[in-house]
């Protein structure tokens, strides 16, 4: 069978980390949601997603495939439901299509279809603060999916460790003189991370491959920082994608950060309002604030985007694609993608300079910004001129 990932309605409310990728390539937990449903059903997957972003994630069709929502997170009934579907059904949550079987150039008419309605616990990603909010679910179902069967490498005599049962660590790990504590979730720390000396963490965590975690730093739980990257200072159930870097003092909670950021020293997220009011995060549907239910979310910042030392960030600020922030004062709680400035004012961040930058940035990791990278961005920097209205060229 042929499995094909489609951003289904959540799209949108998934931005601005969908502007550079499928939904099913948001990382939760240790694994990206493509990883979590490959993992379970043994298989490679494709996508349908945005025009602009099928060249570089195509869909790959054959003559008997199942579609399933991304937006959907694996759970074991879900995919035994999945691996069983035949010709004409589809698997509905409530109004939703969550998976349905569909041969090559098929026409899909939910009319003629064999409806079977999902009653178990489903696990969802609709929202952008989902995220962070679902992470330590997240975090302690792939750990074990991941460590299941599996013998962890040993942990160094050096650390100071509570609840090791735990903790898994993977090959070529650096670690030694921390302290880990397990009790409250499990902490994963993936092929070739370093744990610096004098770091503080708590479960449930997962630490990408290759990433490191700097001198002195606390990680509280529900938090992922993906592979390549570096943290430092006090982070707080937060996602960091992968190869960004928040790798100084400074508090991060609540927090969702894309690919190829970076924030400066001692940049601080406010999550909480002075007035213990409920957060309201920009909504690009409806272009205006909306309701997110929360007290305590902090900054949702898209890929390729960067901000200066001493940054300060509102409670729910919402960054776009390839901005640069930086200087003193509070900026706004929406940064359009492709913005340049701070508190007192904004230009627009021309893709020519973009780009050199972010060239730059990937090649540091020996990763390239490619033709089909470029033509992204370029569709991000038109679509999103709108809100750049008024700003200085």
């Amino acid at each position: 069978m042929n499995y094909i990932l489609f951003d289904g309605a959540s799209r949108n409310s998934l931005l601005p980390f969908t502007y550079t990728r499928p939904v099913a390539d948001i990382r939760i937990g240790i694994l990206t949601i493509r990883e979590k449903w490959e993992k379970y059903i043994g298989s490679t997957t494709s996508t349908i997603t945005e025009d602009y972003l099928s060249d570089k994630f195509p869909m790959v069709e054959l003559e008997e495939n199942v579609m399933i929502n991304a937006s959907y997170l694996p759970t074991e009934n879900l995919v035994k439901m999945v691996k069983n579907l035949e010709s004409n059904q589809a698997i509905f949550y409530l109004d939703e299509p969550i998976a349905f079987y569909v041969r090559e150039d098929q026409e899909v008419n939910f009319d003629s279809y064999e409806v079977i309605q999902y009653s178990y616990d489903v696990f969802t990603v609709k929202y952008t603060w989902d995220i962070f909010s679902k992470n330590e679910r997240a975090i302690k179902e792939d750990f074990d999916l991941l460590t299941k069967g599996r013998k962890s490498q040993p942990i160094p005599e050096s650390a100071n460790v509570i609840s090791p049962e735990n903790i898994f660590i993977e090959e070529d790990v650096v670690l030694e003189f921390a302290t880990l504590n397990a009790s409250k979730g499990p902490i994963y720390i993936g092929k070739g991370a370093e744990i610096m000396e004098g770091t503080f963490i708590r479960g449930p965590l997962a630490v990408g491959d290759d990433a490191v975690i700097k001198m002195g730093t606390r990680i509280y739980g529900g938090t992922t920082i993906g592979p390549k990257c570096k943290a430092g200072g006090e982070i707080n159930n937060s996602v960091i994608f992968g190869n960004s870097n928040k790798g100084h003092d400074g508090y991060m909670g609540n927090t969702v950060i894309g690919e190829w950021c970076n924030l400066g020293a001692d940049t601080n997220t406010s999550n909480l309002k002075n007035n213990y009011a409920e957060v309201r995060l920009w909504d690009y549907e409806k272009e205006g604030f909306a309701k997110t239910g929360l007290q305590f979310c902090g900054l949702m910042m898209g890929d390729h985007s960067k901000c200066g030392i001493n940054t300060m960030f509102n409670t729910g600020t919402v960054i776009g694609v390839s901005a640069n922030i930086f200087g003193s004062g509070f900026p706004r709680n929406f940064i359009p993608s492709f913005s340049w400035g701070g508190s007192s004012g904004f230009t627009t961040y021309l893709t020519k300079k973009a780009f050199e930058v972010s060239r730059v940035v990937m090649e540091r990791r020996k990763q390239e910004f490619t033709k089909e990278d470029e033509k992204i961005m370029e569709h991000i920097f038109e679509e999103t001129k709108k809100w750049r209205k008024g700003y200085e060229s």
